[in-house]
């Protein structure tokens, strides 16, 4: 990745927090490397220099700032580097393990596979377009959670550097002492002392880089929550989540600090804190880049208005594939409040008891249970019942994977093989299970009517000058009125009622 050094410099020298974890600055002087939003006394440009990520700025012998915190940056955009092998590689790092063993070779070979290139080309790609190798990239991964547990948890440090991914505790201390020159304890004496939280607990800030809307999040949300296994209140989503064999729940809430949402975890395994972070943060939208979504969108007509109006939009994501799939079937050819009907009648029937947070009784049955369940009395019809049931047999048989995806597309046209699901369904899963940007289910006639388009053919031609985007726009088309369009939709029934 190429970056500009003029516009870093202007985005350093004013703190521009929409450039926040797109890059970080390397100050000479200090040996340091820092987000571009950091407070500290603003150095020379003879004396920084520019990184296109903090794996490269570790590689080059800087370490993190212990003001700005280069761990709580927004992730990297999942559109960084190619626009599709660096991305999907990113994507899955970030859903993968943290074992020592990924930092060997067999690691980056089995990485690379899963690409469908080879080891050498992967490390080419990853050095051109994020200054380090895949190797470094989970390095400074691992070190920056690791971090981030220590200021932000009061876990032991034994269980800190497990759950970092660090093989022992020898081996995390070095790592930390080495990277941050103080011991982990010395760091924390530093980090701001929170309250004492209850066992298994952790508060955790996830940062973002503005806009973001999260109103408007929680609106499309809302009507769309699984009764007792989702809820909202006073701006907080809850929901109940079963994982590597335990369960517990979390809570979000737009921070109190600027550009972060703050999330309490109740879950017993700290080893599995990593991998609820990264869902949460895809849930979310947290990676996205406003600006750039914008600056594409809001150069046609049809969407100006729109993207003027909410330029924070983000794509509501999902905590599990598989649920989402099964959400978007009960969607079909009816209403979403009847859809998130049936879908609590189903977690209330068949998931699992819960009873840790207030509001939540269940958690969604697995693929397991619904493979073959008898779905009498749900209100379900027979022909949506052998949908839901052959997309969970699919599931259960390792056919169709709707987490840790690679490509799309692949997946896509698996599940269009399911009688029962089509084209819209398929897309709506890409969009929002399994983080898509570019989905676009062209045949919803909310985006028909919204679009003012009589058919898909016409609607997907003029979505063309939206890619990559496409999943932003049909979430403006769905969820922000534009007033022209309902003047020229209101002045065509009128022609046509004249006509008659």
């Amino acid at each position: 990745m190429d970056l500009d050094w003029k516009i870093c410099s202007r985005a350093r020298l004013s703190r521009d927090a929409r450039f926040d974890g797109k890059f970080f600055i390397g100050v000479l002087s200090t040996g340091v490397y820092c987000r571009s939003i950091c407070r500290a006394r603003t150095a020379k440009e003879s004396n920084v220099r520019y990184f296109p990520s903090a794996a490269a700025a570790a590689e080059a012998g800087f370490r993190p700032c212990l003001r700005c915190r280069p761990e709580c940056s927004p992730g990297t955009p999942g559109w960084a580097g190619t626009p599709s092998t660096v991305a999907r590689a990113l994507r899955l790092i970030d859903g993968s393990s943290l074992e020592e063993t990924e930092l060997k070779a067999a690691g980056v070979e089995s990485l690379a596979e899963r690409l469908g290139i080879g080891s050498r080309h992967l490390r080419r790609l990853f050095l051109r377009h994020l200054g380090a190798t895949p190797s470094a990239v989970v390095r400074t991964r691992r070190m920056h959670f690791a971090k981030k547990l220590i200021d932000e948890t009061s876990l032991p440090m034994n269980q800190v550097a497990l759950a970092s991914g660090f093989g022992s505790v020898r081996r995390f201390n070095e790592a930390i002492r080495k990277t941050y020159h103080r011991t982990p304890s010395q760091i924390r004496r530093l980090a701001r002392q929170t309250e004492a939280s209850q066992e298994n607990q952790y508060f955790f800030r996830l940062g973002f880089r503005p806009p973001y809307d999260w109103s408007a999040m929680l609106a499309f949300l809302a009507p769309r929550l699984i009764p007792g296994v989702e809820a909202l209140h006073d701006g907080h989503y809850r929901r109940s989540i079963f994982f590597n064999g335990q369960d517990g729940y979390f809570d979000v809430l737009l921070g109190q600090e600027k550009n972060a949402l703050d999330v309490c975890i109740k879950f017993g395994d700290p080893r599995s804190l990593i991998f609820i972070i990264e869902r949460i943060r895809a849930m979310f939208d947290l990676n996205a880049d406003s600006t750039e979504i914008v600056r594409c969108l809001g150069s046609d007509p049809l969407l100006a208005a729109r993207v003027e109006v909410a330029p924070g939009l983000r794509v509501p994501g999902s905590w599990n594939g598989f649920e989402l799939a099964v959400r978007a079937i009960l969607g079909q050819q009816i209403s979403v409040r009847a859809a998130t009907t049936l879908a609590g009648r189903i977690a209330r029937a068949f998931g699992r008891p819960f009873s840790a947070a207030s509001g939540l009784t269940h958690h969604f049955p697995s693929p397991e249970v619904l493979a073959d369940t008898d779905f009498a009395g749900i209100g379900l019809p027979t022909a949506r019942a052998k949908t839901i049931q052959a997309l969970a047999r699919a599931v259960c048989d390792g056919q169709i994977r709707l987490e840790g995806i690679v490509e799309s597309d692949s997946v896509l046209a698996q599940l269009c093989q399911i009688p029962g699901i089509g084209k819209w369904t398929a897309q709506y899963v890409a969009m929002r299970a399994l983080g898509e940007p570019d989905a676009f289910p062209s045949s919803d006639l909310g985006l028909l009517h919204a679009a003012d388009f009589d058919n898909p053919r016409e609607l997907e031609a003029r979505a063309e000058a939206w890619r990559p985007w496409r999943a932003y726009a049909a979430l403006y088309l769905w969820t922000v009125p534009d007033i022209d369009s309902n003047l020229r939709s209101l002045a065509r029934a009128q022609e046509r009622l004249t006509a008659v």
